[in-house]
């Protein structure tokens, strides 16, 4: 699945007869396009569609995938707050200088956590963790109590649930609970009541999207103890008899960088933004997520640098997203109510190339998925100009949540209108999914997901192919006209590409 002999081109150009697709689907009569010249790719205006994507591939933002590889290589991983991390904001920053475009990193500061989680006995061990939301903080030394532990399958969990479950809890002691039946803000109280130090909440692996590191939230509750969360199977080793652990959490002020760069373009109150965060987890390169989202925007950001927009296009790449879309929401939170009014659109890409893919786009109008918040008016046309290039280049494409688990979140809460691709992280492929994008029913959309396996062979590059011409596709066209949107007019796109509408009435090819 990830070797490069399976690269094709979604790249299309206007040929006599209709448009071709380029080792995609090919119309009759019409050729494969011989390869873009780079020399020309980088001295050209790439100012339509055929020109552009002629000039941006997945092989291009594999190159900056494995710049982003060896700097993790180099650093241990691309977390925020990382060397590795601060590694990431130069060399986007250098690539974006040399492409022409203003580029610059953005300080902002947050309310962060120095935290610790380690097994002393019978076995010495570091484990990766989130600090809840809404942990108290606290330096704690002390023995585990396992608390009504499900560890055999099923594992049905009510761990901590009731008051009864900490009857003769050792006062003092860590307690040990396990995700299940009940809102982990209960469970951490439960166990404060009882006299505990620390809580330590593990994942239940009921099913195999709850098996890794758990990132609980605690509120409304609140507690006054330190509270993280585990993968099971550091829950299950620690579980262990004669267990004593070591846990630490202090509340410290943390400062970071945002990468924010700009096209200039003849309208400039009309600012047209895309974003991808540039942050791994901790102990990961982050090569799909989300260095493919980040690689994607490079790509195009290289092939428009000549190319002088009707509105200002504006990409930025996210800090301290892997720890609560922290980048994303301090900028637009520093932002003025004008300068928000500037922006037309915000474009999200996140995890762009997973490895076991689906093609999904965010589900502005709701036919599948609810959204948790007011979806902005002109989000639906955001998501048919994406749903428009997938059916341009006969891929099969269905709808993704508007979940909140990425940097739209921010801009949506602000009604500013968003959308973007998402290939899946730890959903279950099912077996109608696999037969429409091949891959593995029963599996992750990306097995390596928050893992130190997420490197530069956790990829599908047809996936990364096909979607790093989508992101260019859909940022040129808003680059003209943002007029479906917001209703500011603008331009038509060079090059009489006659766009195709959407191919049916849920936005899929099944």
């Amino acid at each position: 699945m990830n070797q490069l002999t399976r690269f094709r081109s979604a790249g299309v150009l206007l040929a006599a007869g209709g448009l071709a697709v380029s080792g995609l689907i090919a119309l009759p009569g019409t050729a494969a396009p011989p390869a873009a010249n780079p020399v020309a790719c980088d001295s050209r205006n790439n100012n339509t569609y055929a020109k552009l994507l002629d000039c941006v591939s997945g092989e291009g933002a594999v190159e900056h995938l494995e710049a982003f590889q060896a700097i993790a290589d180099e650093h241990g991983d691309r977390s925020e707050g990382s060397p590795g991390y601060a590694a990431s904001v130069d060399y986007v920053i250098d690539v974006l200088t040399d492409a022409g475009w203003d580029a610059e990193a953005v300080p902002f500061s947050y309310e962060g956590t120095d935290s610790v989680v380690e097994q002393l006995t019978p076995v010495a061990a570091s484990y990766d963790h989130y600090v809840a939301e809404g942990s108290g903080e606290g330096d704690v030394t002390a023995g585990v109590t396992p608390v009504d532990l499900a560890l055999d399958p099923p594992r049905a969990s009510t761990s901590g649930c009731e008051a009864a479950d900490f009857a003769g809890f050792p006062a003092g002691d860590i307690a040990l609970v396990q995700r299940g039946a009940c809102a982990f803000g209960l469970k951490a109280e439960n166990a404060e009541a009882a006299g505990a130090s620390a809580v330590l909440i593990m994942n239940q692996c009921d099913t195999p999207d709850r098996c890794g590191p758990l990132n609980p939230t605690l509120l409304p509750s609140v507690v006054t103890i330190p509270v993280a969360g585990l993968t099971f199977d550091d829950g299950a080793a620690l579980a262990q008899p004669g267990s004593t652990a070591h846990v630490q959490v202090d509340y410290v002020t943390k400062d970071s960088l945002n990468v924010i760069a700009e096209l200039p373009g003849v309208n400039d109150d009309n600012v047209v933004m895309a974003g991808a965060h540039l942050d791994s987890v901790t102990g990961g390169p982050g090569i799909n997520d989300n260095g493919s989202g980040s690689a994607g925007l490079l790509e195009v950001a290289e092939a428009m640098g000549n190319h002088t927009p009707q509105n200002t296009v504006r990409f930025a790449f996210w800090g301290a997203e892997e720890i609560g879309l922290v980048g994303s929401t301090q900028w637009v939170g520093d932002q003025s109510q004008e300068e928000l009014d500037r922006i037309a659109l915000y474009l999200n890409f996140d995890m762009i190339g997973s490895p076991n893919y689906f093609f999904g786009i965010y589900d502005a109008n709701q036919s599948t998925f609810e959204a948790p918040v007011v979806v902005p008016d002109g989000s639906v046309a955001i998501e048919e100009v994406f749903e428009s290039f997938y059916t341009m280049v006969g891929e099969p494409y269905d709808d993704s949540a508007f979940s909140g688990r990425s940097d739209y979140q921010a801009f949506i809460e602000n009604g500013i209108a968003s959308g973007g691709l998402f290939t899946g992280a730890e959903g279950v492929k099912t077996d109608e999914q696999a037969a429409i994008w091949g891959g593995t029913a029963g599996d992750w959309f990306d097995p390596c997901y928050h893992q130190a396996c997420d490197d530069i062979d956790n990829l599908d590059l047809h996936a990364l192919d096909v979607n790093t011409d989508s992101v260019a596709f859909t940022v040129l066209t808003f680059a003209y006209s943002t007029e479906s949107v917001n209703g500011v007019p603008g331009a038509t796109v060079p090059g009489n590409l006659e766009v195709p509408a959407p191919a049916g009435p849920e936005g899929t090819f099944q």
